[in-house]
């Protein structure tokens, strides 16, 4: 097991590029398998999960081609002869194969999809979206999805019962070949959802309302290739953001659609951090107010996630960390997943002020002063959170379990060393 050795207690300066969005990716190399012709993505981060996703499309049979630069070259003939549980289990994306392979008719079966130990993340909603359009859908004996489409799925009224990410792609993509126009109700509209139905249009599918959580799906007959650039990773901006906040540093982040940030930028405001928005890039200054906000009735505020664009639910795990670098207390609610949270028991031994009230609630105080501990990464956010929190810690810290924090930030390592981190990296 690998491990980041980190010495905290002092703030940086300088500027990162933020990496092509990672829940973009996922989704966007999926969709590639829905025409035969080749497919070119751009801005690509170079992380675990990806890799994971290249190496399942060639089990699938398509030849993909990575250049240095972040640029992907794919051209699809597929070959279903099932898929590696081992590579399935170590990525949630994986699951986004199922859309466009139903689409070109092919029967399915795979393991259930792995990725982050969060709590329940259930796969009723695919399966309520896929069946809607004519597929098939049970879990053997075994725990198997078995999926069997007909020759051409058929367009169809849906309403998804939660706004969940990967079966709005799922569904998107699935009926970007059905016949006629389908509809999709209570839609997830995350910018990586709106990223994948843009990549869709530029191969020939019409779709409207995207942004919203109201799609309507032109079926193809059939979808051509295409040129896309992934828009950047606003959780990895998030995150940057975070550090930067609690470590009194000031960074500039470029590469950055400001757009996009309005839910992180009031979420920041509420714990008293702010930054400039330029031309493709923020600002963090580290001169900042730094006390937490109470509500407007003057009591304890709340910081909760929400679908977008509500607060993202990824992005709670580096406000905790954040928060207890501020003045003052406050709710953090996480209501998505209900294991998330326990990586709070990392943050009381390096020595927050922290109540966790129950899996969703924790009451956290500040400004306490962090010492470097021995801790484990349990997630891809709550791993990032816990180098945060190493890097604003006196002394020294070891974190271990690295892998799971490279599944979703690109170069992290020398992102962090370039702006004067004391990190390293063994194993």
């Amino acid at each position: 097991m690998s491990e980041y050795v980190i010495r905290g207690g002092s703030g940086f300066s300088g500027s990162v590029r933020i990496s092509g969005n990672k829940n973009a990716a996922l989704p966007c190399l999926a969709a590639s398998l829905l025409t035969d012709e080749c497919v070119t993505l751009r801005n690509v981060p170079m992380i675990q999960d990806v890799g994971v996703m290249v190496r399942l499309l060639g089990e699938l049979g398509s030849e993909v081609i990575g250049l240095a630069d972040g640029t992907y070259h794919i051209r699809s003939d597929i070959r279903f002869n099932g898929l590696s549980p081992s590579l399935v289990d170590s990525v949630r994306g994986s699951i986004l194969f199922a859309g466009p392979l139903l689409a070109r008719g092919v029967k399915i079966v795979i393991p259930p999809p792995g990725g982050d130990v969060i709590g329940l993340r259930r796969l009723d909603s695919h399966f309520i979206g896929l069946s809607a359009l004519g597929v098939r859908c049970e879990v053997n004996e075994m725990g198997y999805l078995e999926m069997d489409p007909p020759a051409r799925l058929r367009a169809a009224d849906i309403y998804l019962d939660e706004a969940s990410v990967t079966a709005t792609e799922n569904v998107i993509m699935a009926a970007s070949l059905a016949d006629g126009v389908s509809t999709v109700y209570n839609a997830a509209c995350e910018p990586h959802v709106q990223n994948l139905c843009h990549m869709l249009g530029s191969m020939g599918c019409r779709i409207e309302g995207i942004g919203s959580n109201y799609l309507v799906i032109h079926g193809a007959g059939q979808l051509s290739g295409c040129s896309h650039t992934l828009s950047f990773d606003y959780m990895e901006c998030g995150s940057f953001i975070g550090l930067a906040a609690c470590t009194n540093s000031a960074l500039l982040l470029e590469n950055v659609d400001t757009g996009q940030l309005k839910p992180i930028e009031k979420g920041f405001s509420k714990l008293g951090i702010c930054f400039e928005k330029r031309e493709n890039s923020i600002f963090v200054p580290a001169e900042q107010e730094r006390i937490i906000h109470k509500s407007y009735t003057g009591v304890t505020d709340k910081l909760d996630d929400a679908p977008w664009p509500g607060f993202p639910a990824d992005l709670l795990s580096i406000m905790c960390v954040t928060a207890t670098q501020m003045e003052g207390s406050i709710l953090v609610h996480e209501k998505m997943f209900e294991s998330r949270m326990f990586f709070i028991d990392y943050l009381i031994r390096m020595g927050a002020d922290i109540i966790l009230c129950d899996p969703h609630r924790a009451v956290i105080r500040g400004r306490t002063a962090l010492k470097g501990r021995e801790v484990i990464s349990p997630d891809v956010r709550a791993g990032m959170a816990l180098v945060a929190a190493a890097l604003c810690a006196e002394g020294e810290s070891v974190i271990r379990n690295i892998e799971q924090i490279e599944r979703g930030y690109e170069l992290l390592l020398d992102k962090l060393s370039n702006i004067g981190a004391e990190i390293r990296r063994n194993g």
